[in-house]
């Protein structure tokens, strides 16, 4: 019997300081990189998916602590993009972080093997696809941009 298919809802946080973007690594092994849309080796912004009955904002604040221990204190909803692999389909939120406390840390290190600023003119490559279209919709200022 086929697995019925669904829709997932999650969302990658934008953490901007001084022109750079946070990003992790995640891990190369596809056991450990822990995501239905893959990803292994990529770099992504922090994020997760969001819990049944939770607001975006706290289900922002919660990954962002599990994963690199910061305390995000004000998040907003920046846009929203349609990602699909060939075995899962997500809504994805791309929520931008207005206040934080804290440096990121390797929380999870089965997951995620570093967390770096980079230059927004100079991203590091792979980039995972969600992170990579949540850019885009943030250097065009669209909150969808249709046939992602």
């Amino acid at each position: 019997m086929e697995k019925e298919k669904r829709i997932g809802v999650g969302f990658g946080v934008l953490f901007l300081r001084a022109g750079k973007v946070l990003l992790g690594r995640r891990h190369s092994d596809p056991r450990k990189a822990g995501s239905a849309l893959h990803g292994e080796g990529q770099w992504c912004m922090p994020g997760g998916k969001l819990d049944f009955g939770e607001s975006l904002e706290n289900g922002a604040k919660r990954e962002v602590k599990e994963e690199t221990g910061v305390e995000l204190l004000a998040v907003e909803p920046m846009c929203i993009n349609n990602d699909r692999a060939e075995d899962a389909h997500f809504i994805t939120f791309g929520m931008k972080a207005l206040e934080w406390k804290g440096e990121p840390q390797v929380l999870e290190p089965d997951t995620m093997t570093e967390w770096r600023w980079f230059p927004l003119a100079e991203l590091p490559a792979p980039l995972y696809f969600p992170t990579k279209k949540i850019l885009e919709n943030f250097r065009s200022g669209k909150f969808y941009l249709p046939n992602q």
